[in-house]
């Protein structure tokens, strides 16, 4: 049984940096999803795609991000220059098929708990 545990999150001042880890823990045998990604989800809105990474090491970012969020090899995600309006719970996610890999969260069918980020 495989567990995705993000770390990292906090709060943070506008214009700051904050980097999100993703481990996933329990054995990856049999493992299916051939995408990773961060999801977020912020108070009364829907649950947006933030940026995903493929078995192939092709990398896809919400237009809202971009230029400030780099996804990583690694499943990390490094954000820079954030703003009031990231604040979210963000989840490490795993899915496979062209919902994912578009960065649609449909696509994604195994998260993690989340952690808050919180910009003021």
């Amino acid at each position: 049984h495989v567990q995705l545990v993000e770390s990292g999150g906090g709060s943070v001042q506008a214009g700051g940096s904050l980097r999100l880890s993703c481990v996933a823990t329990g054995s990856t045998i049999g493992w299916q999803f051939d995408c990773m990604a961060w999801l977020r989800r912020a108070p009364g809105k829907a649950v947006e795609g933030v940026a995903a990474i493929d078995s192939d090491g092709r990398t896809r970012s919400a237009d809202s991000v971009k230029g400030r969020f780099t996804i990583s090899p690694d499943k990390s995600l490094q954000m820079d220059n954030l703003k009031p309006e990231d604040s979210a719970m963000y989840y490490c996610a795993a899915g496979r098929g062209v919902d994912a890999h578009l960065l649609r969260p449909s696509g994604y069918g195994y998260w993690g708990q989340g952690t808050q980020v919180t910009v003021s």
